[in-house]
C-alpha cells in the first residue's frame, strides 16, 4: 500500500538530538504532550519505516519521522546557519537540544 504523501518537510535541530514526543510538538503536529502520547502509544507514529512507541526516543538529524501523510525530515543545524525552517506563520524556528525548545530572538 502507498500513502500519499502531502507535507514532507524538515525539521532542524541544534543539539545531537531531540525526543520523539518534543519533536511532534515542536513541529505542530501536537499540541500537548498528551497528545503526542497518544499518539505513539496508538501506534500512529512511525520512525523509518517502523511504528514507534517510545515517547522518549531519540530522533537524530537523518531521521524520517511520519504521522499520517506529514513527514518530518530531521536535519542538524549546525552545518548551516543560513537553512531556516520556516513553520506556518512563515517564522524561522529551530530546536534546541534535546529538549526540543524554540530558539527566539532576545529575552529581554
Amino acid at each position: 500500500m502507498k500513502v500519499k504523501l502531502h507535507g514532507v518537510r524538515p525539521v532542524y535541530i541544534t543539539g545531537e538530538y531531540i525526543k520523539l514526543d518534543a519533536l511532534l510538538k515542536y513541529a505542530s503536529i501536537v499540541s500537548t504532550g498528551g497528545e503526542a502520547k497518544f499518539l505513539i502509544g496508538n501506534g500512529e507514529i512511525y520512525v523509518g519505516s517502523e511504528i514507534c512507541g517510545i515517547r522518549g526516543r531519540k530522533i537524530r538529524p537523518g531521521n524520517v519521522v511520519r504521522y499520517g501523510d506529514i513527514v518530518l525530515v530531521v536535519k542538524s543545524r549546525g552545518a548551516s546557519a543560513e537553512e531556516s525552517n520556516p513553520d506556518s506563520s512563515g517564522n524561522d524556528t529551530v530546536a534546541g537540544g534535546s529538549v526540543g525548545k524554540q530558539v527566539s530572538g532576545s529575552d529581554t
